[in-house]
């Protein structure tokens, strides 16, 4: 039986690749992107079983009107994907504190803005899967990323906290964490800022790696996007899913740092109750 997904940033990399395999798949799909013209050639491929819909995430009345779509064409949402998103790099002192609310707004606010118009409707049907795209920088702090570092972190913490509620209501939500993919993300979706000398070692550095990086990413977009379909699937799905070898590498190397340096200073930790706790 088909289910109804919404994908948010349809347009290009992992949103396409997934909006495609959907479809492919004889599922209907709300498509939305800021742009809908993008989204064309799948109206006309997939007639009937998709539906594209303008879009900007930081926006409630967008979100509910997107979500709407999506159960007025097919009569209900099964899967929310909440994948529209981008990260500049530069360091910390340069990025002007508008450019860290425009990440913050998007990554995280469009995220939770998502996520609440669905909920009503999947509280009703007592189903539905949400995912969050979350990143590697959602587990670990990405130098020269620190406003989507920032983002990232707090959809992780909105999610595992969101899942707790929704188990309660037969909806599951799992968190996607991507490592490098072959997508626009790394191009021209991003802005790179080498920045001040003081900081080259970590900012510069991620700047030119990343350039050095882009097409040369693991992460296939087509293969991400038959993942998240068997996940879908899944009766009983992870909570988190790290997707990619760089991925599974990078955030286990952090994990096991922090269980070290959290019995590394155990003692310390312990010594701040009271007496007699």
């Amino acid at each position: 039986m088909p289910s109804t997904w919404l994908i948010t940033g349809s347009s290009r990399g992992l949103g396409r690749a997934l909006s495609e395999a959907v479809l492919q798949a004889g599922h209907n799909l709300v498509a939305t992107a800021r742009d809908p013209g993008q989204l064309h050639d799948l109206a006309e491929r997939y007639g009937d079983a998709v539906r594209t819909v303008m879009l900007d995430v930081t926006e409630p009345a967008a979100a509910e009107h997107a979500v709407q779509a999506a159960v007025g064409a097919f009569g209900r949402l099964d899967v929310l994907v909440n994948n529209a998103g981008y990260g500049d790099v530069d360091s910390v002192e340069d990025t002007p504190l508008e450019e860290f609310r425009r990440q913050i707004e998007t990554n995280l606010f469009g995220t939770i803005i998502l996520s609440k118009a669905a909920i009503p409707v999947m509280r009703a049907q007592r189903s539905g899967r949400i995912f969050q795209l979350s990143s590697v920088g959602g587990r670990l702090g990405a130098p020269g990323r620190a406003p989507y570092s920032a983002a990232k972190w707090g959809v992780e913490g909105f999610s595992e906290c969101l899942a707790l509620e929704m188990a309660l209501i037969g909806v599951h939500v799992i968190l996607l964490e991507p490592g490098g993919f072959r997508t626009d993300f790394a191009g021209a979706s991003t802005s790179l800022r080498e920045g001040r000398a003081e900081y080259d070692a970590v900012v510069g550095a991620t700047a030119r790696r990343q350039r050095d990086y882009n097409g040369r990413q693991p992460g296939d977009p087509a293969r991400a996007a038959q993942v998240i379909l068997a996940v879908a699937a899944m009766d009983s799905p992870p909570l988190r899913l790290a997707l990619g070898s760089d991925a599974v590498a990078s955030i286990g190397a952090a994990d096991n740092a922090r269980l070290v340096e959290l019995e590394r200073w155990r003692s310390l930790s312990q010594s701040t109750d009271f007496a007699d706790a």
